[in-house]
């Protein structure tokens, strides 16, 4: 495989095999770093010849939801791994990419690293996209220090970031899940991220931003379907909280057991989230649950003095109001 890199210039290559047992059909890929030879992602797919088409497209979808984030992931860490105070805005926008799924208390940071970017790039869509996603983290987090300016910030970032995205599927979602933050037409929005999915039908996390969209929209079932194929897709990559979004779904369909797994899980993921446990909180507490509940109010206030959130985002009155009453409860509770 070094060899293959050398000769076709190129720094990760893709290999495959097929193999035949009677009308059984086995595809095998594996994504591989030619500098050191490193399995990055493999995978089988099984299939008969009577479906080899089917077989054809899903090893087709499959492969390419998950060749993007394990390159965004690969190439983080090269980026942080050299050595050098010279960085473009390419290294700064990957090491902001690594901080923002490390933490959430490493968010801000990360945007300080991609206003550097876009000092360097004034139209350097990918990092304005995530400036204006980290300007929305810090606003919904409640960890900003000014809101107010984060908030103009965060919506002059995703204009300019539209501006400069071309047919970029990444930028045209991250603008539209911040912009539908900041206020701006959330129809708009959506169309915006089905344009990018017509764009990459397997970009993992415009499906999972779908789904965000469609919880602000009052479409619960919609937004669980998103989920549902965000992880599909690549049910390794780390985009963000799918489980999340899947669990507010079924806690706003009033599905109150089968949403209590996915928000545990979402919790379990990143445990500075605050969005997930306010959801598994409020859960709880429309369960019956308080004792739970209260626990999990304990260890927000520990990620957030905000135990409220900002609920204008969900224009269905029906959800703000079961989010808030079950926070109320599960708040009034611990005191």
């Amino acid at each position: 495989m070094k060899q293959v890199g050398r000769e076709l210039g190129v720094r990760y290559v893709l290999e495959g095999s097929v193999r035949k047992a009677g009308q059984r059909v086995r595809v095998a890929a594996q994504l591989i770093d030619a500098t050191t030879g490193a399995h990055l992602w493999a995978d089988r797919f099984d299939g008969s010849l009577e479906d080899v088409f089917d077989l054809q497209d899903e090893v087709a979808s499959s492969v390419a939801g998950v060749i993007e984030p394990a390159l965004q992931a690969a190439e983080t860490v090269r980026s942080a791994g050299r050595l050098t105070n010279d960085l473009t805005a390419y290294d700064l926008y990957l090491r902001a990419y690594e901080m923002f799924f490390s933490s959430a208390q490493q968010i801000p940071e990360a945007l300080r690293l991609l206003e550097r970017a876009i000092a360097r790039d004034p139209h350097y869509g990918p990092a304005l996209a995530w400036a204006a996603v980290c300007c929305h983290r810090m606003c919904t987090d409640r960890s900003s220090t000014d809101p107010e300016m984060d908030s103009r910030k965060g919506a002059d970032f995703g204009r300019r970031a539209l501006q400069a995205a071309g047919d970029d599927p990444g930028t045209l979602a991250n603008a539209a899940l911040a912009l539908s933050y900041f206020g701006e037409d959330l129809g708009t929005m959506i169309a915006l991220v089905d344009r990018a999915l017509v764009l990459n039908p397997s970009f993992a996390r415009g499906w999972y931003i779908g789904g965000i969209l469609r919880l602000f929209a009052g479409q619960p079932d919609q937004a669980i379907e998103c989920g549902e194929a965000s992880l599909r897709l690549s049910p390794r990559g780390k985009f963000g909280q799918v489980f999340s979004v899947i669990g507010a779904g079924l806690l706003f369909s009033r599905r109150f057991d089968e949403a209590l797994p996915k928000l545990l899980l979402a919790t379990q993921d990143d445990p500075s989230f605050p969005i997930a446990h306010r959801y598994l909180a409020a859960c709880y507490a429309h369960m019956g649950r308080l004792d739970e509940a209260r626990e999990v109010v304990t260890r927000l206030r520990a990620i957030t003095p905000v135990v409220m959130p900002r609920a204008t985002p969900f224009r269905n009155p029906e959800h703000r109001e079961l989010l808030l009453s079950g926070l109320r409860r599960a708040a009034g509770e611990s005191g």
